[in-house]
């Protein structure tokens, strides 16, 4: 049987999450990055620059930023190897368990379907905005619950099954480099005119990167949710991202719902494609139930990490 490092980060995220108190004493891994990515913006993304210099300076930013996350997390696993041998495996998932964020999804998600249920929708705009980019404040129910289950399916990908793919494929230089690369995402890969050009190879590269992550996690949601395989290949291509439509087409014909549609964004209306063709009045049970949904997909997922342990 391989090291279970896999399984042990999963188990630790899981159980723990990222403790409030270890955050207010050291903050996040992924903090670094974020500080490097606002330098490198500083200092190369201004409009003096032609659009082809940003965008060349983007993609400088984005290869200092994988090889200070996968230089590092090579140098942290070849010295741990180095010093403590065959039980260099616990450290490791020690190290990799600030990647992952099963435990922190739900925690997000959790509170929106709680205060719908008691009525207040104050509350759970408050929630859904803590994790959704998009306007909330115009939202009813039905559209809070959406957003919140919307967020749920994409970062099922991003926050879970993406980096733990990345951790069987390349070890700790891999789930810290891609979490490097989705952080850049978040942060430069916007389509507004600041951060077009600078964050086009964040965006491309991030694209990339959950070419496959983001496949693997739609068909799970549907294996977790015995069902939505129709809606998964008819509609997957409906979203703007290349990967995010798979999860979200998965838990809306999971769940049975439409998902997507009109969104706002900093006032604007953009017109988005429904995705799905049952309900559009989703409910805090449709939460409930894609929480339920989204914890039997981390269960499978545990089972995967496992059985490659046991088979190498």
């Amino acid at each position: 049987m391989a090291e279970p490092i896999a399984v042990v980060a999963l188990v630790l995220d899981a159980t723990l999450g990222w403790p409030p108190a270890l955050y207010r004493r050291v903050g996040h891994p992924v903090g670094l990055f974020a500080r490097l990515i606002a330098a490198c913006a500083r200092c190369w993304n201004r409009p003096q620059y032609g659009e082809l210099a940003r965008r060349l300076l983007g993609v400088l930013t984005i290869l200092l930023l994988i090889a200070f996350a996968a230089g590092g997390g090579w140098l942290l696993e070849t010295l741990l190897r180095q010093w403590l041998g065959d039980r260099a495996w616990l450290a490791l998932a020690v190290l990799a368990w600030p990647a992952l964020a099963q435990r922190s999804l739900y925690d997000h998600v959790r509170p929106v379907a709680a205060h719908l249920h008691a009525g207040d929708v104050d509350a759970a705009r408050a929630a859904v905005a803590r994790i959704v980019g998009r306007d909330t404040a115009s939202l009813d129910e039905a559209g809070l619950a959406r957003a919140a289950i919307e967020s749920l399916a994409e970062s099922f990908c991003d926050g879970v099954a993406a980096p733990l793919f990345w951790l069987l494929l390349g070890g700790l230089p891999g789930i810290w480099a891609y979490k490097a690369i989705n952080t850049a995402d978040s942060l430069i890969g916007h389509r507004a005119e600041h951060w077009r050009a600078f964050g086009w190879a964040a965006a491309r590269v991030d694209d990339l990167a959950n070419l496959v992550p983001a496949r693997l996690a739609g068909v799970l949601l549907c294996g977790a949710g015995g069902g939505g395989w129709r809606t998964l290949w008819r509609d997957h291509a409906r979203h703007a991202s290349p990967n995010a439509g798979w999860t979200e087409a998965a838990m809306a014909g999971t769940l049975g719902l439409r998902l997507a549609g009109p969104l706002s964004y900093d006032g604007v209306t953009h017109a988005k494609a429904w995705i799905g063709d049952g309900r559009a009045n989703a409910s805090a049970d449709d939460v409930q139930r894609a929480l339920r949904v989204y914890v039997r997909a981390c269960l499978l997922l545990w089972l995967i990490a496992g059985g490659i342990a046991w088979a190498l």
